[in-house]
């Protein structure tokens, strides 16, 4: 069963073909005797899943079941999950058991999908290839000598595997699209404020937001469908009418006007990804869509001014963690300043005290107008750029990554490399838009995938010209050696 998709495994659920139990166990198995080749998974939730799918089944058996009543996934490690830990990948986190359950996890609880465990990640979502966690990088299924990406490189990894059907992911500078794009899955960074961010352990709270991560299109619809919803106990949730993100998967594409971002087409990008991209391209023409040169002027200042921005905000969000409350506390502290010191100093790890000192550091007195004010009124003229691309076009078609999944340990002993494999996704998280990465192709063996960015709500478009791709390539289809 695992060979399906979510949307193929709900309708084989109503079918009575396989129960929600024999479901959950089948993944569950192959999480015992697979993960170990990837380290996909922090927390494995086997009692859990059982007792939810059993539940399911009666639901369904009563006549009371959704599309996704059943259908097992598995949560990214930074959703709070009661009574399950969540460590967001750090060693701060190790020993903290959630009171209550973030708004994402309500939403899938409540529809009655098992959950099989909790996805190892970047520690606090600080990374571009899931080598920064305190339980150890996350490798790739296509090639485990290389990375994921990040820093939702455990969720990428366990779909691509066929360890779950769908999962959770965060992105905040691409940490949906790029893992989903290294993996060769299809992964959503919806609107910003579509999906509620309570319960959701903050990174940078202007720029995070969670999504799907699936096999296809039509899977993150359905995601997304359970997902999306105002949460007043988010101030920065919107409230909009409800939709069903998947109503438009079969609209033509005819006429539909893709813009081509000459920015993101120059140097830089992998000769490997450049031709799957205009492969993807020739095939959008043959479906009837119609290419537009745009300009994104400012976007060359993204990464910039995310690594003012985003730290900022990670040095705010994470003051909380100060070995008083909860979390990790050190040993024997002398008094308070020491406990404060080395508590933080031996919880976070390098990158997360890296961000936190330049955040800090552009945050201070003397720094803040000539550092976070300045790369907020850039952040302005980056979201100005897109809003004139849309007065043109109705989708901008880019790469997701520069190249494909790189070596472990290649790039993590200089941070400014590391921090460029986000160089075509950062520009949207800065303007709040919404877009996603699906499978194009391979370069040397390795997924490569192309990104669809869409303007503010058009979720429903981006996933109708995603679908129309799939039902005529099959890149989507394709497992990885070992885990078919």
């Amino acid at each position: 069963m695992h060979d399906k998709t979510l949307a193929e495994l709900a309708a084989a659920l109503g079918d009575g073909e396989v129960s929600s139990v024999e479901l959950t166990e089948h993944f569950l198995r192959r999480i015992e005797s697979l993960d170990n080749r990837l380290n996909s998974l922090i927390t494995v939730t086997a009692e859990q899943a059982l007792e939810t799918a059993r539940a399911a089944d009666a639901a369904r058996a009563r006549g009371e079941a959704g599309p996704l009543t059943g259908v097992p996934i598995v949560h990214k490690d930074i959703f709070c999950t009661e009574g399950v830990r969540t460590s967001c990948a750090s060693r701060m986190l190790d020993n903290f058991i959630s009171p209550y359950d973030a708004g994402v996890v309500e939403r899938f609880k409540a529809v009655g999908c098992p959950v099989l465990g909790k996805t190892n990640m970047d520690e606090f979502a600080m990374g571009s290839s899931n080598e920064t966690s305190d339980y150890g990088p996350v490798n790739n299924p296509w090639d485990t000598q290389r990375v994921p990406g990040g820093s939702s490189g455990g969720s990428a990894a366990a779909v691509a595997a066929r360890l779950a059907p769908g999962a959770t992911g965060t992105d905040t500078g691409g940490s949906i699209r790029q893992p989903a794009a290294l993996t060769g899955i299809t992964g959503l960074k919806p609107t910003y404020g579509r999906v509620s961010r309570w319960g959701m352990i903050a990174f940078a709270s202007s720029l995070d937001q969670g999504g799907p991560m699936a096999r296809t299109a039509e899977d993150c619809g359905l995601m997304l469908n359970v997902m999306a919803g105002f949460d007043e106990r988010d101030s920065t949730s919107l409230e909009r009418p409800a939709e069903d993100f998947n109503a438009r998967l079969n609209t033509t594409l005819k006429g539909l006007r893709i813009g081509l971002p000459r920015e993101f087409f120059g140097e830089g990008m992998d000769p490997g990804v450049a031709r799957v991209i205009d492969e993807a391209i020739d095939f959008y023409k043959k479906l009837g869509a119609e290419f537009v040169e745009v300009a994104l002027p400012h976007s060359g200042l993204s990464v910039p001014v995310y690594y003012v921005v985003a730290p900022a905000e990670c040095s705010s969000n994470l003051a909380r963690f100060d070995g008083v409350r909860y979390g990790y506390r050190c040993e024997d502290p002398k008094d308070l300043m020491d406990l404060y010191m080395r508590s933080r100093g031996e919880g976070f790890g390098p990158e997360v005290q890296r961000r936190i000192m330049v955040g800090t550091y552009a945050l201070s007195a003397g720094y803040f107008d000539a550092y976070y004010l300045k790369a907020q009124k850039i952040r302005r003229l980056i979201a100005d750029d897109f809003r004139q691309a849309f007065e043109q076009v109705d989708v901008i078609l880019a790469p997701t990554t520069p190249t494909t999944a790189f070596r472990l340990g290649e790039k993590t002993a200089d941070p400014v490399t590391m921090y460029l494999s986000d160089v075509y996704t950062i520009a949207v998280n800065l303007a709040g838009l919404p877009a996603m990465s699906l499978p194009a192709g391979f370069s040397e063996g390795l997924p490569v995938g192309m990104q669809l960015i869409g303007n503010y709500f058009d979720e429903a478009r981006l996933l109708g010209v995603a679908h129309q791709y799939q039902l005529g390539t099959e890149w989507h289809q394709m497992a990885p050696a070992g885990f078919e």
